[in-house]
C-alpha cells in the first residue's frame, strides 16, 4: 500500500496543499474572493442606483407627457374658443356691413326719389310756365294787349314817382 501511486498522489497533493498553505496563498485567494465579491457588491449598488435614476427619469417624463398632454389639450380648447370668437366677430362685421350697405342703398335711394321729384317739379314749372306764357300771348294780343301793356307802363310810373 505504500508504494501504490495513489498513495503518493495523495503525499504530493497534501505537500502541494501545506506549501500553498505556508506561503498564504489562502489567504491571497480568499482575498481575490472578497475583492471580487465587493467589486461585484459595487456594481449591484451601482446597477441599483442607475435603476433608481432611471425610474425617476421616467416617472418625470411620464410627469412630463401628462403636462403636455393636458396643455394640448388647452391650447385645443383655446384654439377653439379663438376660432369660434373669430367666427362670431366675422359674422358680427358681415352683418354689420349689410347694415351699412343696405342704410347706404336707402339712402341713395331716397336721394334718387328726391332728384326725381326736384327734376319732375322743375319739369312742371317750366311746362307751366310755357303754358302761361302762351296764355299770355293769347291774351295779350289785339286791343287787350296794347290796354295791359298801357296800364302796367302807368303802374311802372305811380311806383317810380
Amino acid at each position: 500500500m505504500f508504494f501504490e501511486a495513489e498513495t503518493w498522489v495523495a503525499v504530493a497533493f497534501l505537500i502541494f496543499i501545506g506549501i500553498l498553505g505556508y506561503f498564504g496563498v489562502h489567504k491571497l485567494v480568499l482575498n481575490a474572493i472578497d475583492d471580487r465579491g465587493r467589486k461585484i457588491e459595487g456594481e449591484l449598488a451601482e446597477a441599483k442606483r442607475l435603476r433608481e435614476e432611471a425610474q425617476a427619469i421616467v416617472a418625470d417624463y411620464k410627469t412630463k407627457q401628462i403636462a403636455a398632454e393636458k396643455e394640448a389639450v388647452a391650447i385645443i380648447a383655446a384654439a377653439k374658443a379663438d376660432a369660434e370668437r373669430l367666427a362670431a366677430e366675422a359674422k358680427a362685421k358681415v352683418e354689420d356691413f349689410v347694415t351699412r350697405r343696405t342704410k347706404m342703398a336707402e339712402a341713395k335711394i331716397a336721394q334718387a326719389e328726391a332728384q326725381a321729384v326736384a327734376d319732375v317739379r322743375a319739369a312742371a314749372a317750366d311746362v307751366a310756365t310755357a303754358a302761361a306764357s302762351a296764355v299770355l300771348a293769347d291774351i295779350a294780343k289785339g286791343a287787350a294787349g296794347n290796354d295791359l301793356i298801357k296800364a302796367g307802363i302807368a303802374e311802372v310810373k305811380a311806383k317810380l314817382n
